[in-house]
């Protein structure tokens, strides 16, 4: 029996993986498909909330721990697996904004860089967007990340560490709870036995415990992403080298030169399919920003599913009523910025170390019981 079992291998389950195994135990991850192939892969890899001042404040104090850590984090990847997940800190150009005295507070409290530019200023850092712009508020430090390449990292990490062992295309059938404990799973590919089982399914963790009577409020987010094939540039500069957010939608380049754009919000079910429609509205954002677009190949249209819960806030945490049960899912479209925080808040109380800060926001207990009283009411 292994120490640890975990549901769910996207950037959450293998980092989460990752941290237990470098603490000496022994772990098996389960993935119903390839590792870091859904959320993780589908995002556009900006490592910050894109809005964080319209975020309660535990979410800000994740995305603020996990923030200081990608550096180092990302560069360790690099040396130890040669996969560079291409972390750039090139800052990032808020456009047009409607509530620029909300964000100007929330950047004093927190002791955030942000400023106001003018016109001449966003246009030296990125000429080509588009003609008539009067300024915009501008992030230094803020950061990006190939999210394909870090899922590819870390899978590749995992693979590397003794006593990890990684199944994947292996879909869970059901937890194995006998006398109010969980000792397992049953896949298609037999039965998995841990002495604590974390759930790190996304969008389908609720899945898993709808059988046991427990309504985990997670819910599928659709979202939709395209991104763009530039020219070949010579020289140092890219057509777009910062992130730039304009009415919710934002550019991401990367370092080859593509542009991605993003994204839809949708509630559709489980349903993954690209459509015209989010196309078209994709394509009128992208070209709104950065005009030059409509030269290009649109190279790629996908879908995810985003784990959306109550107020963006994920659950962290042992599940009430079932001894050895944890989950860490709900991220919404934070999953990748909160990464680092939320898998070491989780390990840490696995572990029984002293949290790196204030576990009650997330914790499943209250929550649940909350969200029961307010069904039973309603």
């Amino acid at each position: 029996m292994k120490d640890f079992l975990i549901i769910g291998g996207g950037v959450i389950g293998m980092m989460t993986a990752w941290q237990l195994a470098e603490a000496g135990h022994e772990v098996t991850l389960l993935e119903r498909g390839p590792c870091g192939g859904e959320a993780s892969w589908a995002g556009g890899g900006i490592v910050s909330p894109l809005y964080p001042w319209r975020h309660p404040a535990p979410i800000s104090q994740l995305a603020s721990w996990s923030e200081g850590r990608y550096p180092h984090l990302t560069a360790h990847l690099a040396e130890a697996t040669g996969i560079d997940p291409e972390f750039r800190r090139q800052g990032l150009l808020y456009l047009d904004l409607e509530d620029e005295a909300s964000a100007m507070a929330w950047s004093g409290r927190v002791d955030k860089p942000l400023s106001r530019i003018d016109a001449y200023a966003v246009y030296a850092r990125e000429p080509r967007l588009v003609d008539g712009l009067e300024g915009g508020l501008w992030m230094p430090t803020l950061g990006s990340l190939r999210n394909p390449r870090l899922g590819q990292a870390l899978r590749a990490r995992l693979r590397a560490l003794p006593g990890v062992t990684v199944r994947e295309h292996c879909r869970v059938e059901r937890l194995v709870v006998e006398r109010g404990r969980v000792g397992g799973v049953e896949t298609a590919a037999g039965r998995f036995t841990a002495g604590r089982v974390i759930l790190c399914g996304g969008a389908w963790t609720a899945q898993f415990l709808a059988p046991l009577g427990i309504a985990l409020p997670v819910r599928p987010v659709k979202g939709q992403m395209m991104v763009f094939r530039t020219p070949t540039v010579t020289g140092s500069r890219q057509w777009l080298e910062r992130v730039v957010l304009r009415g919710g939608r934002y550019l991401i380049p990367r370092a080859d030169g593509r542009v991605l754009v993003g994204s839809t919000l949708e509630e559709a079910g489980y349903d993954k399919t690209p459509t015209a429609e989010a196309r078209e509205s994709l394509y009128a954002s992208a070209v709104s920003m950065l005009p030059a677009l409509t030269e290009c190949e649109i190279e790629h249209h996908w879908s995810g599913l985003r784990p959306g819960a109550p107020d963006g806030l994920p659950f962290i945490g042992e599940i009430p009523g079932v001894g050895g049960l944890f989950v860490n899912a709900g991220h919404y479209r934070n999953g990748l910025v909160l990464a680092p925080a939320a898998t070491r808040l989780l390990v840490d109380e696995l572990l029984g170390r002293a949290p790196i800060l204030d576990p009650a926001p997330f914790r499943p207990a209250a929550r649940l019981a909350s969200a029961a009283a307010l069904a039973a009411t309603g």
